[in-house]
């Protein structure tokens, strides 16, 4: 059944928004999963800050090109879904993989990180990267050790100081 002009520029509007809403989309080709298989999915990027989607090739083809998004080819071949990922795009591309991992009928084709493509290989890069929140915990640990260890040397002569007055006092309580 053909969609209306009405409803398409509607389904474009929608696509556009998440476009400009997303960090990361990831496309993949799902023919033959299930519909249990896609609300699993749908549900663990939703965790996530993402949404999964599934997408026609010409609409999709469209809305990146209207964007200044350079479509590879094979991108827009066969059955096409796509993950948004809105907040985290490391959490959300390993949120898609890990619930793929057994799933044949999944194949990943690619995506888009900000407004450049990136292939297979990359996206499964960007899934074995750590959360954001990991990311953060580790830079402020990389940040903050310079400062600790400038503490501890500053405070190391007072510390010297005091154990050598202690066992001068001991020495001093055990000759009386």
């Amino acid at each position: 059944m053909a969609l209306s002009r009405q409803k398409k520029e509607q389904v474009l509007a929608q696509y556009q928004k998440w476009i400009d809403n997303s960090q990361a989309v990831v496309l993949v080709e799902y023919t033959g999963i299930k519909m249990a298989d896609l609300d699993n999915i749908r549900a663990k990027l939703r965790d996530t800050g993402g949404e999964f989607h599934i997408i026609k090739n010409t609409f999709a083809r469209k809305i990146f090109q209207d964007n200044g998004m350079s479509v590879p080819d094979g991108y827009l071949k066969k059955s096409t879904a796509v993950a948004f990922a809105f907040t985290d795009a490391a959490a959300t591309t390993k949120a898609l993989t890990d619930a793929t991992v057994k799933m044949d009928a999944i194949k990943l084709k690619g995506g888009f990180l900000g407004k450049q493509a990136i292939s297979t290989a990359q996206v499964k890069s960007l899934a074995d990267l750590p959360p954001l929140p990991v990311v953060r915990a580790q830079l402020l640990g990389t940040l903050q050790a310079p400062a600790s260890k400038l503490v501890r040397t500053l405070a190391e002569p007072a510390r010297s100081l005091a154990y050598v007055l202690r066992a001068n006092s001991e020495k001093a309580q055990a000759a009386a």
